[in-house]
């Protein structure tokens, strides 16, 4: 019995220095990446504010205008991967990932199908002979990050800054792995993509906005059909956990 006590004091202790050291080893603070897009252009600045959520893990995201009329007007901001459709892992060979074509329309479809661009594929997704420009993409974001971009064109009325983004492989007890059998572009999707809405004002400028969620795209991206209905949605939403807008360069 006293050799049993001392057993259960020694893993006790153990237990209790590995919480402690498991802690430590956790960053408490995430660095934040600083990043411009379209440089060149005499447009006004906008600047967008993301801290990631607690279940961020490198998500596939576009930011674009619109007037307030939900006309699309311009991309600041998409996925390299998505504007091109070429990923670092985008086929296997001789047993190792290599980058390659992919043409997954589930990934962002609420802007893909506001840009309305149709490949020659019959998908409204870029792809490598007609991509996105290198203005307006880059690297997907793999922590917090402060994007300022510049618009094509004088900002002189208030309008929408939207921002879709998506997480592949959460499942959850609604969106689960055996919803839509057969459907590869789903099962790729899991939780549809997330579509966030501020509105700004050249009125204001500097003047701090929080992007509020307006609903979720269609799972397989096969329209551009908005979803205000949200409910079924669980760590989707917990990919970004603020996101700021403001028309003005970063502070």
């Amino acid at each position: 019995m006293k050799n049993l006590l001392i057993i259960l004091i020694i893993l006790s202790v153990s237990f209790s220095c590995t919480l402690k050291s498991s802690k430590s080893d956790v960053p408490e603070e995430q660095d934040i990446y600083y990043f411009t897009k379209n440089d060149d252009s005499e447009g006004p600045w906008i600047t967008v504010e993301f801290r990631p959520g607690d279940s961020f893990y490198y998500p596939l995201m576009a930011i674009w205008l619109e007037d307030m009329d939900g006309k699309y007007i311009q991309t600041l901001y998409v996925a390299e991967s998505v504007g091109t459709s070429v990923y670092r892992f985008g086929e296997v060979k001789d047993g190792k990932w290599e980058e390659g074509i992919r043409r997954w329309p589930q990934t962002l479809p609420y802007w893909a199908h506001k840009r309305n661009i149709r490949a020659s594929d019959g998908l409204y997704m870029p792809d490598p002979e007609d991509p996105v420009p290198d203005a307006y993409t880059g690297a997907t974001p793999i922590t917090g990050f402060v994007l300022s971009a510049r618009t094509d064109d004088p900002v002189n009325r208030p309008m929408k800054v939207m921002l879709e983004l998506n997480q592949n492989w959460d499942w959850n007890e609604y969106w689960t792995n055996d919803k839509f059998p057969g459907d590869e572009y789903y099962q790729r999707s899991c939780q549809p993509a997330v579509v966030y809405q501020a509105v700004i004002d050249p009125a204001m400028p500097g003047r701090e906005v929080l992007m509020e969620t307006v609903g979720h795209s269609h799972p397989s991206g096969s329209t551009g059909k908005l979803y205000e209905d949200m409910s079924t949605l669980t760590t989707a939403l917990s990919i970004a956990d603020s996101i700021i807008v403001y028309m003005g360069k970063m502070k």
